[in-house]
């Protein structure tokens, strides 16, 4: 059984260009999403990975070596067999990154709140009488 990734979070991580380049670049790719999502339940094969999509085992391979170079992945070779591990660190730095940007669409979130509470105050209040 494989054991959880434990990812440490530091406030003060702040990711060079290159390594958000590489990370971005290998996240771009839906086949390099799903084997991540895949090596997420536990350490996999690359035959085992590979076994899952329609592509050849050399581009599965290829899709790998991505992950590996951005950091997603961690790969290790007995002879001819090579197991491949997530290492979700990298994303969490990249996480970090992108939150710093949260103040332009967290005004926006606060400006609906504001809104769906005018609405629910409207519902609530009864509906004037008519008189004939």
């Amino acid at each position: 059984m494989a054991k959880p990734n434990v990812i440490a979070l530091s406030p003060t991580t702040n990711p060079d260009s290159e390594t958000l380049d590489r990370v971005f670049f290998a996240l771009s790719d839906p086949v390099r999403r799903d084997i991540l999502g895949r090596l997420d339940a536990g350490d996999l094969l690359v035959s085992e990975i590979a076994a899952g999509f329609s592509i050849s085992l050399q581009a599965v391979s290829r899709h790998i070596h991505v992950l590996v170079r951005a950091g997603l992945v961690r790969q290790a070779r007995t002879g001819r067999i090579s197991r491949c591990s997530l290492d979700a660190g990298p994303i969490a730095d990249v996480a970090l990154w992108i939150n710093r940007y949260s103040k332009y669409w967290q005004a926006q979130f606060d400006t609906l709140a504001q809104h769906l509470i005018a609405l629910d105050v409207e519902a609530a209040e009864p509906a004037p009488l008519k008189s004939d």
